[in-house]
């Protein structure tokens, strides 16, 4: 079988290809330059731009399933607007999917993400049928690319499977998580210990995972799924895990959430101060049972592989 990752030199384009090269896929992949090829990819094609003016029909030849994981993603402080996220996930994604339809190609996978349902969770974990409620470009973006993809599959024989992750994390990560690393590798005190909050994250060996399953089961079929380690940490619960698989001690101290969400507003960072202190968690409960699908790494595991790996990267 061969399948096509978009996006294959980014953090999760680079243990997917990995692992499916390891279970004997023909894996091709497309990146906007070759900054670094990947060993043992059948095939990389260079799309500077993956918007809606990709040739995609010879890129498409002999493909039985497209993995699309390139978007423009979503960065704190970002100032794109709406029309920059919109020409490369909806519109991008839109124009993929047409152009597999019209190849041939069996099914598309596509890597959305959970915060198309929200931000937060106030009692209960989102489900697959939560109500959207996309709060910024980004995440619209990937709501938009959602319905076409299923409107497509709808006039098409194209399958579509879409994967909803909360933040995934893991070797080579980057962003907010890499910043706590950092946090947490110096010794700095977090000011999270009075956090009740629970939040789902999924360590990227589970999403690989997850995704491969995805390929062939034909349950999946033009089905979304949440995805995640199953199990839930409050922000106190992760600081002192990661510390621990970093070797460190963990410093975390008790400072009122009133006073956090004020520090937020008066510093800018109010957002990043939510993510510390609001819930988001989503219940699995769909591709388990569907699926027959168990994370096969715990999140203790998780966050160790992560740890040994900035470990030594910080001292390469």
């Amino acid at each position: 079988m061969v399948v096509l990752i978009t996006g294959i030199n980014g953090f999760i384009g680079r243990h997917l290809s990995r692992i499916l090269i390891e279970r004997d896929y023909v894996v091709q992949g497309t990146m906007r330059s070759h900054v670094e090829l990947i060993s043992d990819v059948s095939k990389i094609h260079i799309t500077e731009d993956i918007g809606p003016t990709v040739n995609w029909k010879p890129i498409l030849k002999n493909i039985d399933v497209i993995i699309h994981l390139a978007a423009h993603v979503h960065v704190m402080k970002q100032t794109s607007n709406n029309t920059a996220y919109r020409h490369v996930n909806t519109l991008g994604t839109e124009h993929l999917a047409r152009a597999a339809a019209a190849a041939g190609v069996k099914r598309m996978i596509y890597l959305s993400t959970i915060k198309v349902n929200g931000e937060e969770t106030i009692h209960t974990p989102f489900v697959e049928d939560s109500p959207t409620s996309a709060e910024d470009p980004y995440a619209l973006s990937k709501l938009e690319a959602e319905r076409s993809l299923f409107q497509i599959a709808s006039q098409t024989g194209l399958e579509v499977v879409i994967l909803r992750p909360p933040l995934v994390y893991g070797a080579y990560v980057k962003g907010n998580f890499y910043k706590l690393l950092k946090l947490l590798h110096t010794g700095l005190v977090l000011p999270v210990a009075s956090t009740k909050n629970k939040r789902s994250l999924v360590y990227v060996g589970n999403l690989v995972d997850a995704i491969i399953n995805c390929i062939m089961h034909s349950t999946a079929a033009n089905k979304i799924y949440l995805i995640s380690d199953c199990e839930d940490l409050s922000t106190p619960e992760l600081a002192i895990r990661l510390s621990a698989a970093l070797g460190k001690p963990a410093r975390v101290i008790a400072v009122p959430t009133a006073l956090l969400h004020l520090l937020g507003t008066v510093t800018g960072r109010l957002n990043t101060i939510k993510r510390l202190i609001n819930s988001l968690t989503v219940d699995c409960s769909k591709i388990r049972s569907e699926l027959d699908w168990t994370p096969p790494f715990t999140v203790n595991q998780g966050l160790k592989d992560t740890a040994d790996w900035f470990i030594n990267d910080h001292n390469s």
